[in-house]
Parts: C-alpha cells; structure tokens; sequence
C-alpha cells in the first residue's frame, strides 16, 4: 500500500456518559422522568393532540407542557417540526449537565447524531391539507427542513456549532440504540472528542395512530390507557404509541477525568445485526437479537452472567415479546436467564419508535448511577412462555454493574448496547 494511504494505528479509548436530556411522556427533564419511573407512574393518557373520534385507539404517551421557548428563539421555531424542538431541548439539558464548555476546539471535534425513526409526519400532514384546501402557495417555505430527519442533528449542529460529523440513522425503533452505539465508535477511534447522540420522536397525529392501528399492532384498551402498555403480562394486546426524546454526551474517559466532567457511565459493548428475515416479525427465537446482544457482550469483554439488568425492548406486543424472552434464555441460558432482572419502561411511556433506544438508554444509565431497577407496570399475570424476572409493578434495589439495553425495529435491525459501571 502507497504510506500516503496507511491509516495511522490509534489505540482505542474508552467512551463514557457525562449528560443526559430527556422529554418524555413522564416528564419534561430527566429528574422527573426517573422519579416518575421509580414510583411506577404511566405517562399514557387520552389523546389531545388530535379529535381521535372514529379512530379505533384513543390514547397515547403524549408530552405535556412543553414549551420551546427556553430552548429555541421563537422565529426559529416554525422552521422546525416538533421532533426537531423535543432534540434541540434536550441537546441543550445534556451540554448543561455534561458541563461541557463548547470553545472553538471542542467545536472543531464533536460531532451530532441524533436518530429519527419517521421525522416530520405531522407537519407533512398539515402542509398537505393546506394544499389540498388552498393551493400549493399556502405551503410554507420552511416545510421540507422542518420534517426531513437528519435536521435535527443539523439543528443542532448548526446552534452550537458543532463541526463533526452531523447526520440522522434512520432504524425504526432501533435508530436510537444505533445512534448512540454508532457514535461511541467515533470516540472509540479516536475520529471525535465529543458526540451529542440520541434519538427524537413526535408522531402522535392522526396518520401515525390510523397506521399502526390499520396494522393491527396497537393495544385498543381505551378503557383505561394507563393500564394499556403490559409487556409479558397475558392480557397485552399491542403497543403504545408514543413521543419524547433523549440525548446523551460522550466523550472520552481520559477527556472526562481530565476536565473533571461528571461521569455517569461507561459504554462498554455495541452490537448491531439484521434479522434479513421479514419486515415486521422477528426470525424465529429472535436469533437476530440474540446475534447482537452476543455482539455487545463480545464487544465489552464480559460473560452474560456480567450482566445484571436488561431494559428490555418489550413492547406489549404478543410475538414480539415472547421471543425476546426466548432469545434471553437461549443466549444467557435457562438458568442465568432467571437471574438476571428484566424490565420493559415502555409500560410507562409507551413506545416512542426512533427516541426508545435513547430514552431506554437514560434509563438503564440512571439504574447504574442510583443502583435501582425501574419496574414493568402492568404485569399482572405473565403470559405463556413470559417466565423470567420482569420486575413487576415495583421498582428494585440492587449490586448493578453491567446493564444491556436491547432496541429492535421493523426490517429485521437489532442493537444492543451495554452501559457499565464505571470501576
């Protein structure tokens, strides 16, 4: 090979948490989102977003109350879908926590990925109605960079100034777990100091809820919609769906320790696989999620007894999450896999789609730092084949040090991240 074209041997450094921002159905910062799911509390709720009359589903994980103002100026804000207000907000909480100062050289190497499973879907339908009833000129010029999904890393990127690699990975609902374990790498490599990485969702609008309805894939308990999301329990009959966001900062150990940052985790192990099975439905025993949760394992160095708690993708749905239990005790072993604890806090947020795999991954981060399990609520009678410790109803205290975080979506893509201790 011409030495012009040798890349240059860098030794890999270990990548670590040092701020979170989250907006979820629970709560409009990460403080209230933790303790709401340490009291067991369901952000599920009647629809107000939209008339859901004649709709066969009533009910959603909404946000409530937010208000961008504090996050984006106000002429900036119509150039932006709400998905896009949901990244920049927690953008904004993350650097905040991660106490990162953001001169001209940290610029220089951060990069942005943030992750958007559907991106703009209710402006798409506001726009379209009003060509529909007034003609093409009433469509606004800021329509399509309010609803294309890689605008909100671009958003983001172009507030703060951040001159690292910026785009969106699109992967269903695993596109957060795939942005956070993607741009790990990059700090890993030593290509980037920092990442703002994370995943954001907001399609709570009619087309979304028709859609998933039209599937067959969403619960229609619209007698009690807080009880509605009950992975593994035998009366689950689908998802719910929901919006929110998280994001992360990462950078290096060796960057952290050094400007004192404070460190709340270590990313340990990444594993990204392809059931290239169907488009919806997992391969059988879900060998695809075992594949990546192996990967992950493999990738941090650790046994699957290493691990002590799993936040599961567990979405309420009755295939989906009889075979992730399967492919649990088919990678772990019947036994270890009775040992480890296994939650799903979609039971209380619902299914947010492109933001699950990073809110999920707050979650699991919190569980380390506070040494506390959130619960899967609603799981009264576990369904056949549902037999490992889920965690039911009640939040658990215990010795945590190694945590796996599993995000799958339609297409057969599967990721598995794995946040540790840091010892």
């Amino acid at each position: 090979m011409n030495p012009r074209y040798e890349r240059p041997a860098r030794p890999q450094r270990r990548v670590v948490v040092t701020g979170i921002g989250t907006i979820t159905p629970l709560g409009l910062t990460l403080d209230e989102t933790w303790s709401r799911a340490l009291k067991g509390q369901s952000g599920i709720a009647n629809i107000t977003k939209f008339d859901s009359t004649g709709f066969d589903v009533h009910f959603a994980g909404e946000v409530k109350g937010f208000n961008p103002d504090p996050f984006i100026e106000k002429k900036e804000q119509k150039k932006m879908d709400t998905f896009i207000h949901y990244a920049m907000a927690c953008t904004k909480m993350a650097l905040e926590h991660a106490r990162l100062d953001l001169t001209d050289e940290v610029k220089e190497r951060t990069g942005c990925f943030i992750g958007v499973g559907m991106g703009g879907l209710p402006m798409i339908e506001e726009q379209y109605t009003k060509l529909k009833e007034r003609g093409p000129g009433r469509i606004s010029p800021f329509f399509i960079p309010a609803v294309i999904t890689n605008l909100a890393s671009g958003q983001v990127s172009i507030t703060y100034g951040l001159k690292g690699p910026s785009y969106s990975i699109t992967s269903a609902c695993a596109t957060g777990a795939h942005s956070i374990g993607e741009a790990a790498k990059y700090i890993r490599d030593g290509v980037c100091d920092y990442m703002v990485a994370g995943g954001a969702e907001a399609t709570v609008c009619p087309m979304a809820i028709g859609g998933f309805a039209a599937m067959k894939a969403l619960s229609t308990r619209n007698d009690a919609p807080e009880k509605a999301s009950r992975p593994w329990d035998k009366d689950r009959d689908g998802f719910v769906l929901a919006e929110g966001a998280a994001v992360l900062i990462l950078e290096s150990l060796e960057g952290a320790e050094k400007r004192g940052a404070p460190i709340l985790a270590e990313i340990t192990g990444y594993g990204a696989t392809s059931d290239a099975y169907h488009m919806t439905s997992p391969a059988p025993e879900h060998a695809g999620a075992q594949a990546a949760m192996r990967m992950a394992l493999q990738d941090a160095g650790l046994k699957p007894q290493d691990i002590q708690y799993i936040n599961a993708h567990g979405t309420s749905t009755p295939i989906g999450d009889v075979l992730e239990a399967v492919a649990v005790k088919k990678l772990f072993g019947e036994e270890a896999a009775r040992k480890v604890w296994v939650s799903s806090t979609k039971s209380m947020t619902g299914h947010t789609l492109g933001a699950a795999g990073a809110i999920e991954s707050a979650f699991c981060i919190m569980a380390l730092k506070d040494q506390i399990v959130p619960p899967t609520i609603n799981l009264d009678n576990p369904g056949e084949d549902c037999d490992l410790d889920f965690v039911p109803n009640q939040a658990r205290d215990g010795k945590i040090t190694h945590v796996l975080n599993n995000s799958f979506g339609f297409g057969g893509t599967n990721a598995s991240v794995i946040f540790s201790k840091l010892g």
